[in-house]
């Protein structure tokens, strides 16, 4: 383990439920059907000719979609002491606690949302409202963290 990968740096560590799930699930499909076609492609008299390098094509095809359906089970947010590391399908990003001007969560929005100086905000794809109480815990999570390790600031808006 590395230092950033330390359990005891980490006070709170929130992955979504539900898209972790479906993204399991739509995987499996993805190896089944694409496998039982590949299996299916020599039995069917279709007119062409398919050979064992098509077959395994296909197999082949069905593994690399399930593995990008697999992504969307990495988004993660990760807070501690040293600041917010929000982690989504393909990026990590530290944001130490000074830059962190808290966590919203838009009316209609998928997932919630690290407010950072400047108008801006970085996703958070781990606390999805489709998780509903899992969700509404890490949001408070973050907050009772936020009040203990951000620093006191005056917001001039």
């Amino acid at each position: 383990m590395t230092r950033d990968e330390s359990p005891s740096e980490w006070d709170m560590e929130v992955k979504s439920r539900k898209s972790a799930r479906y993204a399991i699930a739509a995987a499996v499909l993805l190896v089944v059907a694409h496998s039982t076609v590949a299996v299916l492609l020599r039995v069917s008299p279709t007119g062409v000719y398919f050979r064992t390098a098509d077959q395994l094509a296909m197999a082949g095809i069905g593994v690399l979609l399930a593995g990008l359906a697999l992504l969307l089970t990495r988004p993660r947010i990760r807070v501690g002491p040293a600041g917010v590391a929000v982690r989504n399908v393909f990026s990590e990003r530290m944001i130490e606690w000074d830059l962190v001007r808290g966590l919203s969560f838009p009316d209609g929005a998928m997932w919630a949302r690290v407010d950072i100086p400047d108008d801006e905000f970085i996703n958070v794809m781990a606390i999805q409202s489709n998780d509903r109480e899992h969700a509404v815990a890490a949001v408070r999570k973050f907050r009772a963290l936020e009040r203990e390790y951000a620093p006191a600031r005056v917001d001039q808006d």
